[in-house]
């Protein structure tokens, strides 16, 4: 991290890209940057408000981020149906080092894989600190309601945004990295300036975001919003309460408390367990429930529709945070079922695997193997669909499922799997989630595509995991769970326990099963099922499977259906954490470089 390079990675502003960081090289950058941005004369501050907009924009979309692919498809639910070598794949097979972060392949020179960013974080953390700095200057009029309902300037909305944003990366880099470099916050590093930073411990890392996070939750505007369509992305009270509650889950997890990789190394986790981790983490979650009832809840309609309103819109309190996206196809086209033609061409770019398809339950909520189960008996390869979670037809769309008014044919040389096709699923699976309601339409319309980087279900989620790690399968976690399971469409069973064993028959250790994979079936897709099986350590044991698919066949209109292996991964430990970059431990003497790496 010497001066010179780091400045000129944070000094150009993202707003003002269209003009090359060299025709500002006469002047210092940030001085003239600052004048131009903060000015004492701007009483609507607008250029500050683009600035601050640029910095929000960094929140990356999930929507086949990683290279044309969502994050899950390289977790064991979902592969990568594309046919080139691409980042996905290389992030599940491990295939970087530190030196090399681009992987085999190099299609595009000297680009890094899409999750394993560094320097953007930090570019997007300097701007943060440049901002909460020069905010004051800019002599704003209009006012804000804060959390407390009181009106203030909204100087100190944008600057508690821009706190939540600095606190939000930082804990990108540190699920990513352990412990990184927290640079000071009273005022931006200086070109020149020696800022070969050692790397901060884990645990104070953590720390320094929570307290972030509790220093501005008041300071925030309140929620919700008056105007949803159009506010929809500025941060609330209630966001950084959720980040907190996630910050604070992973913090307690077994990768960072109970079984660091590295023993004794601060950088990638605590110097000991401490159970109290997990109750703070409970209280985090227990808190947001508690204040925000009746303004954040599960939407009681479709589960399709969480991903396709706005907050408010159609009884949609779920959203919490979101980054708003636009009213298109996108979604549809990259994703959606091969063998359309015309507007409703897709790539069908993403394959969940059989692994996510057997994690969803029957309909009473007793897993598919499980005698107990009402519907154990009618289960079966060839009728596997029927009696289910109506989430996974929410979730995948397989053989038989409609779409575009017609009835899906994923098996051999069915009219959505040519095997002659460039590209086509890999599993027999096509994604569904996320997408509109096209089931019975004769074409894709523009909708809108909402990236949802905080809803509540995670926030029971958070808070069953981290009370049953605590206190145990309390009634407390049933009831969260039950919730989940009621809105899902699940059967409540004579006893209204929606397929749980009874309280005194069910150990903490069935429970966390039974949270692991309501967790893994209701985020499916939402940057979750990657970042779990590593924070509960579990991503060697997961590994260790094959992921399979289904090979669907058709002979004398009789298909028969065979579970088939289509990948195989194996785990080191190293790779429970990305390499630091080759290029910040050779220029920094103080930057240790993370084990195994």
């Amino acid at each position: 991290m010497k001066s010179t390079k780091y400045s000129t990675i944070i000094g150009c502003l993202f707003f003002l890209a269209v003009t090359s960081c060299d025709e500002y090289e006469a002047v210092p950058i940030e001085r003239f940057t600052e004048d131009y941005v903060f000015s004492s004369t701007d009483s609507l501050g607008r250029n500050a408000e683009k600035y601050l907009n640029a910095i929000y924009y960094a929140m990356q979309n999930g929507h086949n981020r990683v290279g044309g692919d969502y994050l899950d498809a390289a977790s064991d639910d979902a592969l990568s149906s594309a046919v080139s070598e691409n980042d996905i794949q290389r992030l599940a097979t491990g295939q970087y080092t530190a030196a090399n972060r681009v992987g085999a392949g190099r299609d595009v020179p000297n680009r890094i894989i899409g999750n394993m960013d560094w320097a953007n974080y930090y570019t997007s953390i300097r701007q943060a600190i440049n901002f909460i700095n020069n905010i004051d200057i800019v002599p704003l009029m209009t006012t804000y309601t804060n959390a407390n309902g009181i009106k203030a300037p909204m100087n100190r909305a944008w600057k508690a945004e821009a706190r939540f944003l600095k606190a939000y990366f930082y804990f990108e880099l540190v699920k990513r990295y352990g412990g990184i470099p927290i640079l000071r916050d009273d005022a931006p590093y200086e070109l020149g300036e020696d800022i070969e930073l050692p790397r901060n411990t884990f645990e104070y890392c953590i720390n320094y975001i929570v307290s972030e996070l509790d220093a501005i939750k008041d300071k925030l505007r309140a929620a919700p919003l008056p105007n949803p369509a159009a506010e929809g992305h500025v941060i609330t009270a209630g966001a950084a309460m959720a980040l907190k509650s996630r910050v604070l889950l992973y913090a307690a997890s077994p990768l960072f408390n109970e079984r660091p990789i590295d023993p004794g190394n601060e950088l990638v986790g605590y110097a000991q367990y401490d159970p109290q981790r997990w109750k703070d983490a409970a209280d985090a979650a227990r808190g947001f429930i508690n204040t925000y009832q009746g303004i954040y809840a599960l939407a009681p309609s479709s589960f399709t529709s969480v991903f396709l309103n706005y907050y408010g819109e159609n009884n949609n309190k779920e959203i919490i945070f979101a980054q708003q996206g636009d009213k298109n196809k996108g979604v549809e086209q990259n994703n959606g079922p091969i063998g359309f033609t015309g507007n409703n061409q897709s790539n069908g770019r993403t394959s969940p695997t059989q692994n996510l398809v057997d994690a969803f339950p029957m309909k009473d909520g007793k897993a598919i193997d499980d005698p107990g189960s009402l519907y154990y008996s009618t289960y079966s390869l060839q009728n596997m669909y029927a009696n289910r979670d109506p989430r996974l037809e929410y979730t995948v769309m397989h053989n038989g499922s409609r779409w575009l008014k017609t009835t899906l044919e994923t098996y051999i040389k069915g009219k959505n799997n040519l095997t002659q096709s460039v590209q086509t699923t890999k599993t027999s699976y096509y994604l569904r989630k996320f997408m509109g309601n096209f089931e019975e339409s004769d074409n894709y319309d523009d909708v809108l595509h909402l990236w949802i980087m905080f809803r509540y279900a995670e926030i029971l989620l958070n808070f069953a995991e981290a009370e049953n790690e605590y206190s145990g399968p309390t009634t407390e976690v049933y009831k969260a769970i039950t919730d989940l399971r009621a809105r899902a469409g699940i059967e409540p069973g004579a006893d209204n326990l929606y397929g749980l064993k009874p309280i005194p028959a069910m150990t903490k250790e069935e429970m966390r099963g039974v949270i692991r994979n309501e967790r893994r079936i209701e985020m499916a897709f939402e940057e979750q099922r990657y970042w779990d099986v590593r924070r509960w350590r579990a991503a060697e044991e997961v590994f260790a499977n094959p992921l399979y698919g289904l090979q669907i066949t058709k002979s004398s209109n009789v298909l028969n259906y065979e579970r088939v292996p289509v990948a195989s991964y194996s785990f080191e430990d190293k790779r429970y954490f990305y390499p630091i970059p080759y290029s910040e431990v050779v220029k920094n003497k103080n930057m240790k470089q993370n084990p195994g790496w």
